[in-house]
């Protein structure tokens, strides 16, 4: 099925379990029949409007009786002091500075953090998000399997610092470094040959956030 079919699949059974709400019957009849456009903004509208979970009518075979929904950040319910940063995965289109996320259960807990922590930094928890490292190139500072928290409100490029980026379509965690008067992403790996610095610059490098916070398991 294409993603047209899915959303008009998905939204049918999420109808059947929760029932047709009566302001937007002929609406979701029409959606669901074919017979009105099902575009990205409707989707995400009728998931905001009617608390399905994040990305619900776009997935395939999606459960909506567990999925989580929207919010990325969940605070712990035994301890106002504390947030959690759920890890996710990015799904990025090329020259497209948004991008959708797909919470990874299988990644184990989320991260757990002091309220304190985001407060001493300034730090908003709902931009706030976790992904996990692939690949070697920017060891040894960061491992693949290493986890990261990317703070998506902070966009404006640092010198030396670590950026999570969407290059050409790809999320890439690069260091940004500035020379020739051009935004360069530069990989720690001492292997240059292999792995190269890439010009950022326009629509196919766009900045996700910064990296503000790594987990890891290597020492």
């Amino acid at each position: 099925m294409d993603k047209v079919q899915i959303r008009r699949e998905n939204l049918r059974r999420w109808a059947e379990k929760h029932g047709t709400p009566s302001k937007e019957r002929s609406y979701f009849s029409q959606l669901i029949n074919g017979n009105s456009s099902f575009g990205e903004k409707a989707a995400r509208r009728l998931e905001s409007d009617y608390g399905m979970p994040a990305l619900f009518l776009d997935t395939a075979g999606a459960d909506f009786g567990t999925s989580p929904r929207i919010k990325v950040i969940a605070r712990d319910p035994d301890d106002p002091n504390f947030v959690e940063i759920r890890k996710v995965r990015l799904k990025l289109s090329a020259g497209i500075s948004g991008f959708g996320i797909e919470v990874t259960e299988e990644d184990g807990n989320p991260i757990t953090f002091r309220k304190e922590w985001l407060t001493k930094n300034g730090y908003d928890a709902d931009s706030l998000i976790a992904i996990r490292v692939r690949g070697e190139s920017m060891e040894p500072a960061l491992y693949a399997g290493d986890v990261v928290v990317i703070n998506t409100a902070d966009r404006e490029p640092k010198d030396g610092q670590v950026f999570a980026v969407n290059y050409e379509g790809e999320d890439v965690v690069k260091r940004m470094m500035r020379d020739t008067g051009e935004w360069w992403l530069h990989s720690d790996n001492a292997d240059q040959r292999r792995y190269p610095r890439k010009m950022c610059r326009g629509n196919e490098c766009l900045i996700l956030g910064k990296i503000v916070y790594k987990q890891s398991e290597n020492i």
